[in-house]
């Protein structure tokens, strides 16, 4: 692997830190080692700022915050102060503009902090937007609705392509494809994938469906028996292929020339057989195994 590569790869293991463009705030750097208080606020420095100082990430992708959390934060910024200092960029002398820590952000307000910790970054606009909406991906309680808005977001305001985005999240291009799929399902069924009712694999599985109405009627169906993701994919390949002939249910075994045959055929491997017959005088014969071991077994015998 080229150093050039070598490179690429740490930085996009450090998170949003590597996507600005400064290397300030580290450990080695001198800034980082002065008390908060003796610190300037510019690119490539922790600093303490004013609330008030502090505008609000226009590009945050997530307004909705759980206001029982946040009252929590609160009360642990309280006790602990701002254990992880937010991120801001650089306005003028006296703005700034949050990057990233919304929660520790508004929780301070709520706490009745004046100031708190901020590295001091620089980054233009698409920057913002990108580390903002890789930041909510990031989060771990997002539901697979809002992951993929965010990754459409990125591809289509930030001018990514699908490879470029799976490096910035960190995700297989097959993965990214799956998320953004979710994004043709009618909005009932959307729905029903953010609010939990249904999972992504129901989902996959219902984007098969060419058709809307038959799509909804699935997730109803779904909703109502609370079916597996593997029923669900079984309804949609009979529906999406109603002319392959089913497999026809096996038939109980009545002829006792049957139940001989089948009587000898255990009797000669040692273990239970089972002939499944059906009703068009076609059927199989199914022989069980629990091990390697066994299954060496009867293939001895068959070879014998």
């Amino acid at each position: 692997m080229s150093q050039k590569k070598a490179n690429r790869r740490n930085a996009l293991g450090r998170g949003l830190g590597a996507l600005l463009t400064d290397d300030g705030g580290g450990e080695n750097n001198v800034l980082a080692k002065k008390p908060l208080r003796e610190r300037s606020a510019s690119a490539g420095s922790i600093a303490e700022i004013n609330l008030d100082q502090i505008e609000v990430n226009p590009f945050q992708p997530r307004t909705d915050f759980d206001q029982e959390a946040l009252q929590e934060l609160s009360e642990s910024i309280k006790v602990q102060g701002i254990i992880q200092p937010i991120t801001v960029r650089k306005l003028n002398n006296n703005s700034f503009q949050l990057i990233s820590g919304e929660r520790r952000f508004q929780a301070s307000k709520l706490a009745g902090l004046e100031k708190v910790p901020a590295y001091v970054r620089t980054a233009d606009d698409q920057q913002m937007l990108e580390m903002a909406l890789i930041e909510n991906i990031q989060r771990q309680d997002l539901n697979a609705m809002e992951v993929a808005l965010s990754y459409q977001r990125l591809l289509s305001e930030c001018d990514l392509k699908q490879e470029q985005l799976g490096d910035r999240v960190g995700k297989k291009r097959s993965t990214v494809n799956n998320y953004l799929r979710l994004l043709k399902l009618p909005p009932d069924v959307q729905a029903a994938v953010r609010d939990g009712k249904i999972s992504m694999g129901h989902a996959r599985a219902l984007i098969n469906v060419e058709s809307t109405s038959l799509q909804l009627e699935l997730l109803k169906k779904i909703l109502n028996e609370d079916l597996s993701v593997r029923k669900v994919e079984a309804l949609v390949k009979q529906a999406s292929f109603p002319d392959e002939p089913q497999e026809a249910p096996e038939q109980k075994v009545e002829s006792k020339e049957i139940l001989s045959v089948q009587d000898k055929l255990s009797s000669h491997f040692g273990t239970k057989i089972k002939i499944a017959s059906k009703d068009n005088n076609k059927g199989e014969i199914k022989i069980p195994f629990t091990s390697v071991a066994e299954l060496n077994r009867l293939l001895e015998i068959i070879d014998a």
